[in-house]
């Protein structure tokens, strides 16, 4: 077969396309944009390589307004996209963090972790975990990025992140529980729709789209299991070491993942976690719509 065939292997749009030559025609805007000093907000940004032989890197951002002689929240924010599109750099989630930090006045470094599938689970993780030794390096003696250094407060510090990156913002405040991460004081997590799954259906997900979700998780995460402790959290016998005293859940009504939203609280109080939980309901929206309309 010619090795650039158009047949195809599978069709994941309007995400990403996959051909019989191992092509993968990833369909949503690949364009990246630099940092700026948004004209609308006034926060500026900046990137920073974080580990330059995985090509793990990262964007921050920070009020224009920032003063150093009162510090702000540290936000570390993962984004989106199964795994597999979109960045840290993107048009989309470069004007999302803009607003995002501006609204909640806090210094946000925008993670940038490698994609699937040609980079598969566990390294996804293992990168957004890297980025979070980085982060916490910044705050001692060799540490050298001043807008984290001389804007952000280490006992003030978030995860969030939406659909997969909510995912991986659930999963890093299980892993700081277990793990030293510096002195960083983790006070809670923020998932936008969260992408967690499952093999059997709750709710209404069993319609076409579980088949889809099903299918792109397969080839997305190779050789993991839909009930495997990181994506199902039902089934995670950690998740009482999640860190953090609050955990805000945003959930779209036309969402099929928001039954796993919703079943978030219960989880984590059935697990033994004792912190605050608020899971929010948005009527007439769908996945992750904040991100789309960031300044609606």
């Amino acid at each position: 077969m010619a090795a650039n065939s158009d047949e195809m292997l599978c069709d994941f749009s309007p995400m990403f396309k996959v051909y019989k030559d191992g092509r993968i025609d990833r369909l949503t805007n690949q364009e990246t944009v630099p940092p700026s000093v948004d004209p609308t907000t006034g926060v500026q940004s900046k990137d920073v390589e974080i580990a330059p032989e995985f090509n793990i890197s990262a964007r921050i951002f920070r009020p224009g307004n920032a003063n150093p002689s009162q510090k702000l929240p540290l936000l570390v924010y993962f984004h989106g996209g199964a795994f597999a599109v979109q960045s840290a750099f993107s048009p989309l989630y470069h004007k999302h963090l803009n607003f995002l930090v501006s609204e909640a006045n806090v210094v946000a470094v925008s993670v940038n972790y490698r994609l699937a599938p040609e980079n598969p689970m566990p390294i996804p993780f293992d990168d957004s975990w890297l980025a979070l030794q980085w982060v916490a390096s910044q705050f001692t003696e060799e540490g050298h990025e001043d807008w984290i250094k001389d804007y952000a407060d280490l006992n003030r510090v978030y995860f969030g992140g939406d659909s997969a990156g909510a995912t991986i913002a659930h999963n890093m405040a299980i892993r700081i529980g277990s793990e030293k991460l510096g002195g960083l004081k983790l006070r809670g997590i923020f998932l936008n729709c969260p992408y967690f799954w499952g093999a059997n259906p709750i709710g209404d997900e069993a319609n076409p789209v579980k088949g889809f979700i099903d299918q792109l998780f397969v080839f997305t995460c190779p050789g993991s299991g839909m009930d495997e402790p990181w994506i199902n959290p039902a089934n995670d016998e950690k998740v009482s070491s999640l860190r953090g005293e609050k955990v805000l859940v945003y959930v779209a009504e036309k969402d099929a993942l928001k039954w796993r939203g919703l079943s978030y609280k219960e989880i984590l109080k059935n697990g033994g976690w004792d912190g605050e939980v608020e899971c929010v309901e948005v009527a007439g929206e769908d996945h992750v719509f904040s991100v789309f309309s960031p300044d609606d």
